[in-house]
């Protein structure tokens, strides 16, 4: 039987040991700021202020977007979720009126950290490590929760009172004002954005992908209308215990997403893949939030260029890896992105190149997708019938 991701990636997170902060029933401390909501037992769910026990500015505990050009270690990362402390309370996902609820409205429009306080039903425990979201430390039901004054971002302020505004209008409006994914992502997620009937308290994992994936579809709404790119560009970057090959293709807008785990449990060497035509993709994808996150960021730098292309993006990850959240693949591309590529004629001399930096040979690759072999096998029939007929 063939092995899905999840069913890979929870096997592996079984078996890493996180530590988490020890911390009793009352917690005085700072909230970076951050909230977090759950999915089980929608349309009702656990949401929740993360707090720190630490005081002062901890904003850096939950912004990805600073992690990478401030070269944090994977330990660093780590540390930084396994100290944050989840509060929570189970409410419907149109309960916005409740007190409980507008503080974490507070939370998610603030500006900066902010002081906060809470009492738990007994003292919070465990940890939690997915693929999809960041890791966090120990919670535990909250029965008292206090924060001190908050001051909102200013962008994300206009956005909570424009009630008339849709949320996909308001998520790229927020972009382009420069304002941070996980900024725009949590104020969606606890109901602060879109059109007054339609607001509502939506899951954390659920809510990155949304924002993630809107974004994506307008972008590409743009990007279908450019000229193609007239050569292949190859990016690429490595962090995190990841490397990544982010190749753009001269053709209409299509994509494949390959990720391969290499030896993190045993020698296992495992690929999983997802693609879309130029009609785009109708279902959920099969390898989950990094197929919205990483085409995304290609698409915004393809608006950025002016251009459209194809784009063929190999992942690998290496023992020590340890499942952050998307952000890892958002924050990595994004980092691809902004350094020089090289170009290159043909997709076979793209491949060749990245044959030298991936450690799993190319033709697996192509074996295991449909996109690449595609593209590399209608070159190739083309320029037969050229030199048959010449």
């Amino acid at each position: 039987m063939k092995t899905t991701k999840n069913a890979y990636l929870a096997k592996l997170t079984e078996q890493i040991q996180m530590k988490s902060v020890k911390v009793g029933k009352n917690l005085e401390g700072t909230t970076p700021p951050s909230v977090f909501i759950g999915r089980w037992s929608y349309p009702k769910v656990y949401a929740g202020p993360m707090m720190s026990s630490q005081m002062g500015d901890t904003s850096i505990m939950d912004t990805p977007e600073d992690w990478i050009g401030q070269n944090k270690t994977q330990d660093e990362i780590i540390n930084y979720r396994m100290n944050l402390v989840r509060g929570k309370q189970l409410i419907k996902i149109d309960d916005l009126e409740n007190p409980f609820i507008e503080k974490l409205q507070d939370i998610s429009l603030a500006s900066k950290s902010i002081d906060s306080e809470a009492t738990f039903g007994r003292r919070p425990t465990g940890s939690v490590l997915t693929e999809d979201s960041m890791p966090h430390g120990p919670s535990a039901v909250i029965e008292k929760f206090d924060i001190d004054a908050v001051k909102w971002d200013r962008q994300l302020e206009k956005t909570f009172y424009d009630t008339d505004l849709k949320s996909t209008d308001a998520i790229v409006n927020l972009h382009n004002k420069d304002v941070p994914f996980t900024a725009m992502q949590k104020a969606f997620s606890v109901g602060a954005i879109g059109t007054k009937n339609k607001r509502k308290l939506v899951p954390t994992r659920w809510s990155i992908t949304a924002c993630d994936s809107t974004l994506a579809d307008e972008f590409l709404k743009k990007v279908r209308k450019f000229e193609k790119l007239d050569t292949y560009r190859v990016f690429e970057f490595g962090a995190l215990n990841n490397y990544y090959v982010i190749i753009l293709t001269p053709t209409e807008w299509q994509y494949e997403w390959y990720e391969a785990f290499i030896r993190l449990m045993k020698n296992e060497e495992l690929i999983f893949s997802d693609y879309e035509t130029n009609g785009g993709k109708k279902e959920y994808s099969i390898v989950g939030g990094c197929y919205y996150t990483a085409k995304m960021v290609v698409l915004d730098y393809l608006m950025q260029i002016k251009k459209q292309s194809g784009l063929l993006i190999l992942r690998e990850a290496y023992d020590g890896y340890v499942p952050l959240g998307v952000f890892n693949v958002r924050e990595n591309i994004k980092e691809a992105m902004q350094r020089p590529y090289i170009e290159f004629e043909t997709l076979e001399s793209c491949l060749e190149y990245a044959g030298t930096k991936l450690r799993i040979p190319i033709n697996r690759y192509v074996k295991q997708g449909t996109l690449m072999n595609e593209m590399l096998h209608t070159k190739q029939t083309t320029l037969d019938m050229y030199f048959k007929s010449g």
